[in-house]
Order: structure tokens, then sequence, then C-alpha cells
């Protein structure tokens, strides 16, 4: 089995859809390993995003993943990383495959409700960058 990092994103949270995309995934044959709540603060948005530093979008999108509480998780399946990017469906919603994450619940490119690692080398790093080994030795 793979495993992928998903972060549900504060617009999601804050319109009580992560149950729903929690079982959408579930749905797809993700099994979730570990998850958590948590509120980023700008250092470490700043710090996980730092690939996008160079770009125009950077300033806004680590404001908006501060801007409430996130649901970072753990999700295992086999070919997950790429699983996930299917399943979740393009960046920009408008482009999103009907039945996708972002197809149903997003509200624009950046307020996109998920974000999902882009290979297993990321995975790995933003895996380690939300839990510890021992988080992942707890699974729900």
């Amino acid at each position: 089995m793979d495993r992928t990092l998903a972060i549900i994103k504060p617009d999601a949270v804050e319109r009580n859809l992560t149950g729903r995309i929690l079982d959408h995934l579930e749905q797809a044959g993700f099994r979730i390993r570990s998850i958590r709540s948590m509120r980023l603060t700008t250092a470490q948005a700043e710090e996980f995003y730092a690939v996008h530093r160079e770009r125009p979008f950077y300033g806004s999108l680590v404001a908006f993943m501060t801007s409430g509480p996130v649901f970072p998780a753990i999700l295992e399946r086999d070919d997950a990383v790429a699983m996930l990017r299917h399943v979740i469906g393009a960046t920009d919603p408008t482009e999103a495959a009907p039945g996708t994450v972002r197809a149903l619940y997003a509200e624009s490119k950046e307020r996109n409700s998920i974000h999902a690692s882009d290979a297993p080398d990321t995975a790995a790093r933003e895996i380690r960058f939300f839990f510890s080994e021992a988080d992942e030795l707890y699974t729900v």
C-alpha cells in the first residue's frame, strides 16, 4: 500500500464539508491512516508552501491556509498519489471532472477545498511535515 497526504482546507472546514470529503475519499478506496485538526501558523504555511515562494499567489495562499483550521490526513491505497490527484480533480474547479472533490465542493481556484501531494517523494516529505512516526502507529 502507498501513502499520500491530503489537507482539507479552511474553506471546506468553514462550510462543514470535512465529513463529506473524507467519505468521498473512503468511497474511492482510501484508508485514513492518521488525521488531525490544526491551525497553521504563518511560519508553518510559509515553510510548507516554500516551493511556491516566487509565484505571485504565494502571499494569498499563505494567508488563506492560515485563515482557519485544516485537517491534514495520511491516506493509503495502491497508487495513492496518482489516485488522490484523480479523485480530487483539477486545481481550478471549472476544469475539474464531474464527481471529483473539487467539482463538487470547491469555490474557486484558490478556495478549492483540498490539497494533495503531487509525487511520492513530495508525499513522504509532506507527511513528515504534519505527522511523526508515532502518529502513524495509531490508525483511525
